[in-house]
């Protein structure tokens, strides 16, 4: 089983969040993002362990090793993580098959060490090589149709395929990123032109249609969207299979999401019209990654950074981490993301309560908070004393980052409030108003010892469902109350 699909474009980490990274090794994202399925990634993870490989090995071209299965001789399994293609001996039609993702988790993990390539592997190799090096003359421009860009569902031509074909085509001229931009908007086109039919029927029919309690109903419509590129609008509507029917405001919620849904839909279809900073921000909720390397050819902003807290979330078979920063001079925030899949590790070099002078960089958007971070001084200074700000104040910064990003999931708050109780629901209240907390909101418990009834400073993120407490601030120290990961689920297969 043979084939490639175009290279994924979100940058080079490797297992440990963002920075200090192995150049040109993919970030888990990166492999799960080729995935044909959601079923891919879940027979791919029990075999992403070094036990069931033998032979494993890399270089800055391919990526290999031989799995054991069910057969009686190993899966010889080769990856080439610069063209992006796979061969492997096993049946499977599917492409790329589970083997070549666990290889490629494993790569991306670091548990890969370079190497010579064995035989299977560099002969592979080498007519791919040969294949892509075939002078351009032999192919009589005339008589090669333009073709659209390749696509995961539709597999091209590698070099173990190249007996099937009178001739190779002639090499692809180097595009600036301006074109690559624009054929990249063309492919999204389609899916996201799907999603507003689909948004349409779901209308008419009503939020009481049957349908919506099924869970395929939203993982078919998701997957669609995962092959037209834009899987930040499949993560949105698998995430609202889990609100159809679990209380009884449902309908409000859904269709809350569904509005905003067919906004980053339309936005989408726009780009070309939109100010740059705008598009920048639509294009990052739709699902369109940015290169780090991209990210680090910007202008960094050096400063102090504070470490105000942290919050960890499970989507779609990957823990995220959030840690947020904000900078002692400038006051400004930023926010950085690190993933981790099945029995891997989230970064924690970032510790909640203290501060660590750093260049950060952040990504294109109208609100530019996901950040990387650069060269940083080798160790943490504690804090000190931290001061917050009013609800009043709060919800002016809440209003004038939903008015640029009206998709806005979080948003980092730090008030001077005291926990209450209200109507059944935990607030943080001050003097000229208060903000309610999440429902099942986690750390309430250590957020009232803390407070010991008095005002404290509270760092927390504001959702559209309410505020998610992070830390408490208190003068000596920093206490994390914020959501963590699964354990279980990242210490398996360690």
């Amino acid at each position: 089983m043979t084939g490639s699909i175009p290279r994924p474009t979100t940058g080079e980490p490797g297992a440990q969040g963002e920075v200090d990274v192995g150049v040109g090794r993919w970030q888990v994202e990166q492999v799960l993002a080729l995935a044909p399925r959601p079923s891919s990634v879940a027979a791919a993870q029990p075999l992403a362990v070094l036990a069931r490989w033998a032979g494993t090995g890399c270089d800055d071209r391919a990526v290999w090793g031989r799995c054991t299965g069910g057969s009686a001789e190993p899966y010889e399994c080769v990856v080439d993580h610069v063209g992006v293609a796979f061969r492997c001996s096993c049946p499977s039609r599917v492409l790329p098959c589970k083997h070549s993702l666990a290889l490629l988790l494993l790569w991306a993990k670091g548990q890969v060490a370079h190497g010579e390539p064995p035989a299977f592997a560099a002969s592979w190799v080498a007519k791919r090589l040969a294949a892509q090096t075939v002078p351009a003359q032999t192919v009589p421009a005339q008589t090669v149709p333009a073709q659209p860009a390749p696509s995961a569902a539709a597999p091209q031509p590698d070099g173990n395929q190249a007996a099937s074909a009178t001739a190779a085509p002639p090499p692809v001229p180097e595009r600036e990123p301006s074109s690559i931009r624009d054929e990249r908007v063309a492919r999204m086109a389609a899916g996201l032109a799907e999603l507003d039919r689909w948004l349409d029927d779901r209308l008419r029919t009503g939020l009481a249609d049957p349908a919506l309690a099924r869970y395929a109903t939203w993982d078919d419509l998701a997957a669609r969207l995962i092959d037209a590129q834009v899987g930040g609008l499949a993560n949105r509507v698998r995430r609202l299979a889990g609100v159809v029917g679990a209380h009884p405001e449902w309908h409000q919620q859904v269709l809350a999401e569904l509005g905003v849904t067919h906004l980053l839909a339309t936005a989408g279809r726009q780009l070309g019209t939109l100010p740059p900073a705008l598009a920048d921000s639509v294009a990052a909720a739709i699902g369109w990654q940015v290169r780090q390397a991209d990210v680090l050819a910007g202008v960094p902003l050096t400063d102090d950074w504070v470490v105000m807290g942290r919050s960890d979330t499970r989507e779609d078979r990957i823990e995220v981490r959030r840690v947020w920063l904000r900078g002692r001079a400038t006051q400004q925030w930023a926010m950085v993301l690190s993933f981790a899949a099945y029995g891997q590790s989230l970064d924690a070099s970032l510790v909640v309560g203290t501060a660590v002078q750093a260049d950060v960089f952040r990504y294109p958007g109208a609100l530019g908070l996901r950040v990387l971070v650069g060269r940083r001084a080798p160790e943490p200074v504690p804090t000190g004393a931290i001061t917050g700000g009013s609800v009043a104040q709060a919800c002016a910064e809440v209003g004038r980052a939903v008015a640029a990003e009206p998709w806005i999931e979080r948003f980092p708050l730090c008030l001077s409030v005291a926990p209450a109780r209200a109507g059944g629901r935990w607030l943080l209240t001050d003097a000229g108003g208060s903000l309610p907390l999440v429902e099942g909101a986690a750390g309430v418990g250590a957020l009232l010892a803390c407070s010991e009834g008095r005002p404290l400073v509270v760092m927390a993120e504001w959702t559209p469902l309410g505020l998610v407490p992070l830390t408490a601030l208190l003068p000596d120290r920093a206490v994390d109350i914020g959501p963590t990961a699964d354990p279980s689920f990242l210490a398996a297969g360690a």
